[in-house]
């Protein structure tokens, strides 16, 4: 049975190319362009990040890279002689560079320079005003309005809306009742409420572990803005729950992946969400350290479907026996067997994990359903492969805003298409780079972490709003500790809502 997918977000950072430079044209310091949230002291991020575009002097943007060590980053606070930011520049091979830095200490300002054979870039050095807050830094903006304004985030999400059209009021105080007598036993949940923004949890079921990546973005959202007091329950497990129809009396269940058939509140997935957490820490994939990785350009890369993963359902064994028969046109093959009997003869040989960063040395990349939907979908779209994804009940957060033939190719089911739809591939070798590329843009664009913690906040603002009666501490519940940061403790500079508005 089936593994949910993963759905969407935001306003572009990302600017449009000018015409492209000739091949051999070298950067200019005056013309580059520098842009992005990473240049707002406002904009708090695990990992702030911004764009560089390198330009060369008759004003053409350079397609391809100048060079990866071409731009060096330097960020220095006056007040302090060392400043603990790990900064990576990331050539992103088509004349752009994202540069990421993760801040361990709050800075009362911050100057960055960024440099071109020592000479300023654009309009640097670019001066932050502090403070400036680290991701540990508990000083959260009162104002859920103004922290909005300062992160550019879209007025609504059209999946947000959807699922909460469902609702015309929400009854906390039935919720709690009504929700673990039905779904508490079998069902592995937690029980969340955000009052006088602390974090209280409860947990129902035996497999709680995924708990974790949901307090983790609940702790750090509360660390940067005041949420509104809300009491909702999250299902840690793979398949959504509500499976009642519309017209009779849903319970709202917050999923990292929705289905056609179901009712439940999408939010982006734990695997993308722990991505931008731990971006520069725990995890090497991640939405940017996949823009640096993408494989060799598109005419270098090889014109065969690619496919590695486990069994986890019926069409990816059909994948792998169409693998097998047309191996010219088809890679795909098991990393690991877990659900089906293991038989050799029909499957092949287990191989050994690829790098996610070698699936880009193939122009083909296919997505197809695991348990629920696979959730290495973000990380296919931002590479500059084009995507073959199969028609699936279920959807991340993002899912609805990808139209097919635009971001990517779309394959029945079945995969009864499959091979048709890359010879086509193959003999319209302009159209799918193309399609492609709107894929990466729609992913750089929409799939960063800025969007990600817009989502989860308006989705928790609008949830908030539907309430009846009032969140509460409930009987059981304990409060979710802030870790420590005795280290690098900060001052928080803000004290009333009032006196940050004037």
């Amino acid at each position: 049975s089936p593994r949910c997918p993963r759905t969407l977000l935001k306003q572009e950072w990302e600017v449009s190319p000018a015409p492209g430079a000739p091949a051999a044209s070298v950067p200019a310091a005056d013309n580059s362009l520098v842009w992005g949230p990473g240049l707002e002291a406002n904009i708090v991020l695990p990992v702030r990040f911004f764009y560089i575009q390198a330009v060369d002097g008759s004003g053409k943007n350079l397609t391809t890279s100048p060079g990866e060590k071409t731009f060096e980053v330097k960020i220095v606070s006056p007040s302090e002689p060392f400043t603990r930011i790990w900064i990576q520049v990331l050539d992103r091979q088509d004349g752009s560079f994202l540069v990421r830095y993760r801040m361990y200490a709050t800075y009362t300002d911050l100057h960055i320079h960024v440099l071109l054979q020592d000479k300023h870039v654009a309009k640097s050095p670019f001066i932050l005003k502090g403070p400036v807050y680290h991701e540990g830094c508990l000083c959260p903006q009162p104002v859920g309005s103004v922290w909005e304004a300062h992160m550019r985030c879209p007025q609504s999400f059209a999946q947000i809306d959807r699922d909460l059209s469902l609702y015309t009021t929400v009854d906390p105080d039935l919720n709690a009742q009504e929700i673990p007598q039905r779904f508490g036993q079998r069902q592995s949940l937690c029980h969340y409420t955000v009052k006088d923004n602390k974090v209280y949890v409860k947990t129902f079921g035996e497999h709680v572990g995924f708990r974790i990546f949901m307090d983790a973005i609940l702790l750090s959202l509360t660390r940067k803005v005041r949420l509104p007091d809300v009491e909702f329950f999250v299902n840690l497990g793979d398949w959504p729950l509500e499976k009642r129809k519309p017209t009779e009396k849903l319970h709202p269940i917050f999923s990292w992946c929705g289905s056609n058939n179901t009712r439940d509140i999408v939010m982006p997935t734990y695997d993308l969400t722990e991505s931008v957490l731990e971006t520069m820490g725990r995890v090497s994939l991640d939405m940017m350290s996949v823009q640096a990785n993408t494989g060799p350009p598109w005419a270098e890369k090889n014109a065969t479907a690619f496919w590695r993963g486990r069994d986890s359902r019926q069409e990816r064994l059909e994948l792998v026996k169409l693998s097998r028969a047309h191996p010219d046109v088809i890679d795909a093959a098991f990393t690991n067997f877990f659900f089906f009997k293991h038989d050799e003869s029909l499957y092949g040989p287990l191989v050994k994990h690829v790098s996610f960063f070698d699936f880009f040395k193939y122009k083909y990349q296919i997505n197809i359903d695991g348990t629920v939907a696979a959730y290495r979908l973000p990380y296919l779209l931002a590479g500059d492969s084009v995507v073959f994804k199969q028609d699936s009940g279920y959807y991340e957060h993002f899912y609805k805003e990808l139209r097919p033939w635009e971001h990517y190719i779309p394959v029945r089911a079945d995969l009864g298409d499959l091979l048709e739809k890359i010879q086509w591939a193959r003999d319209h070798d302009d159209e799918a780079k193309t399609i492609a590329l709107a894929g990466q843009r729609f992913a750089r664009s929409q799939l960063m972490g800025d969007s990600i913690f817009c989502y989860y906040f308006k989705l928790f603002e609008a949830y908030a709003k539907l309430q009846v009666t009032e969140p509460k501490i409930r009987k059981g519940m304990e409060l979710v500790e802030q870790p420590a940061d005795d280290l690098f403790p900060c001052a928080c500079h803000r004290t009333t809502a009032k006196e940050d508005e004037l």
